[in-house]
């Protein structure tokens, strides 16, 4: 009697004999000796669980029951970053890799939808070369921000470069996603400011700009991280900043008209003086006589002149708001990075080549793009919702200037003419068992009640705000149909062309996870 065949799984491998396999392929791929203690971290070394969660931002992806790599590996050399790729291709082994750890859904260092994996840590690739006269610098990867703006400032004050606002973002992540900050209307984003860069290709080669070619040059500017290729370093070019500038922070709370002067600063933030960068922080607190709790809204500013020029193109554009001369600082731009990251006046600049980040925290975060003003009885409506929740945050971010004048297709990034400012939004917890399904459901409402606000058609949303809840492959197998309902609200008709070059640079799929940009179908490439 003929028996049925039995289908047996194919037998993961031990964990020990992935750490051999890799290793042993490692060593002989490395062009460059370190010893294996200070590159490779097990979940038996007494430094993995500190290595681990050295740069990760949201705690919620460090808890017990989140996947965990079979290894780290912290390269010292670019050699090693080739061998990792070499050898996690011909072993078969999923691989992550981060900079700077700020990804808001932890895709750098944690994945859902495979295993085993391994981590690539840049954090030890930190080199910055800077040429004022070239008006340049080469940065590599695990570099944070704020050392980039350290190392600008060492060697000029009227320099700078036009990148984020938390200073312990490692670079190489950063601009992946577009990298803006509050020199954003005069100059661009940071990826609208790179000249070249050197990244490692699915075949484990090192390639320039003139190597890769200009597709694939266009795709890593702003294409979102990792899809493509591991970051290595990036030329950068530098951006002229007068030797003083001027911030100021007016908060204004509900019971002081909040909502009637953010209603005006929709109306003006857009078309202000390229070199006024006015953000709006909002949150809640307790205040007034009973410390009841109550809305804030924080103007946050950065100007490129003097107060003097300042107070008069306020006067003249945002007289509401009551900027006084007693409200401005003038600074150096390098204590002004200082100020807009939340440091106190007296803090040395010295505190950027730090490179870790203070802000840690059990977070989800959403966002949105504006391109008509709110009307003031949704503002009410928003400030009321704010008022449910424990610790809720939302950040506007004014367009306009340099970024409606740069095309939407110029990099992935296609966020510019016609966005008068970005929303932000998050809701924070401190307690891993604080019913974080309680925010969730609260930010998402949120989220809901601002649909008819924001952009539409689609629904634009910031890639280097990762949001999962917009949809996520699920597997090795990234689906083209599913990639495209979040895929055009990052990138809009830039999702289509980022395809084609993935299609074309990683037709396999090696570089992914759960918002990676898929490749075509391969009866679709033909």
């Amino acid at each position: 009697m003929a028996t049925a065949s039995i289908y047996r799984p194919r037998k993961r491998p031990t964990s020990s004999l992935i750490q051999e396999k890799f290793i042993q392929c490692f060593t002989g791929s490395s062009q460059f000796y370190i010893p294996l203690s200070t590159a490779f971290f097990t979940p038996n070394s007494s430094s993995f669980t500190s290595v681990l969660q050295s740069t990760a931002q949201n705690l919620r992806y460090l808890v017990p029951s989140m996947p965990k790599p079979e290894f780290i590996i912290t390269p010292q050399h670019e050699s090693q970053v080739q061998a990792s790729v070499i050898c996690a291709k011909r072993l078969d082994i999923h691989l992550r890799f981060r900079s700077g750890g700020h990804d808001y859904e932890g895709l750098s260092y944690v994945s859902q939808i495979e295993s085993p994996f391994v981590i690539v840590d840049l954090s030890k690739l930190r080199s910055i070369k800077v040429d004022i006269q070239d008006n340049s610098a080469w940065v590599e990867a695990g570099a944070t921000i704020g050392e980039v703006y350290y190392r600008i400032a060492e060697k000029s004050n009227i320099h700078g470069f036009p990148a984020g606002l938390c200073t312990s973002l490692g670079i190489g992540g950063h601009i992946t996603g577009g990298a803006y900050g509050s020199m954003m209307r005069k100059f661009g984003l940071g990826a609208d400011n790179v000249i070249d860069a050197r990244i490692v290709d699915v075949n484990g080669r090192v390639l320039d700009r003139a190597a890769m070619g200009e597709d694939l040059f266009w795709a890593i500017r702003g294409g979102g991280g990792a899809s493509f290729g591991i970051i290595l370093e990036w030329k950068i070019k530098l951006v002229p900043v007068p030797a003083t500038v001027t911030v100021f922070t007016v908060t204004k709370s509900l019971e002081q008209g909040a909502t009637k002067l953010l209603y005006k600063w929709q109306t003006v933030a857009d078309k202000l003086d390229d070199d006024l960068f006015i953000r709006v922080i909002i949150q809640t607190a307790n205040a007034g006589k009973n410390n009841a709790k109550t809305v804030t809204t924080s103007y946050n500013a950065l100007f490129l002149g003097n107060a003097e020029r300042l107070l008069r193109v306020m006067q003249q554009s945002f007289p509401e708001l009551g900027l006084t001369g007693k409200d401005c600082t003038e600074t150096s731009w390098i204590k002004s990075v200082l100020y807009i990251a939340g440091y106190s006046s007296n803090t040395p600049a010295e505190i950027l080549l730090q490179g870790r980040s203070t802000f840690k925290n059990y977070f989800k975060a959403k966002s949105d793009f504006v391109k008509e003003a709110i009307p003031e009885t949704a503002l009410e409506g928003l400030c009321k919702r704010l008022l449910e929740e424990d610790s809720p945050l939302m950040i506007w971010n004014p367009y306009g200037g340099m970024m409606a004048r740069i095309s939407e297709s110029q990099i992935p990034f296609p966020h510019r003419q016609g966005t008068k400012f970005k929303i932000q939004y998050l809701t924070l917890w401190q307690d891993e068992d604080n019913n974080a399904s309680k925010h969730f459901d609260w930010i998402r409402r949120l989220y809901n009640y601002m649909a008819p606000y924001v952009s539409m058609f689609p629904r634009g949303a910031y890639v280097n705000y990762r949001d999962l809840d917009l949809g996520m492959n699920k597997n090795i197998n990234t689906s083209f149909i599913e990639a495209s309902l979040w895929g055009v609200r990052y990138f809009k008709d830039n999702f289509m062309r980022l395809v084609k070059v993935k299609s074309r640079v990683d037709p396999n799929n090696f570089f992914r996870h759960e918002q990676s940009i898929p490749p075509l179908p391969v009866q679709a490439r033909y």
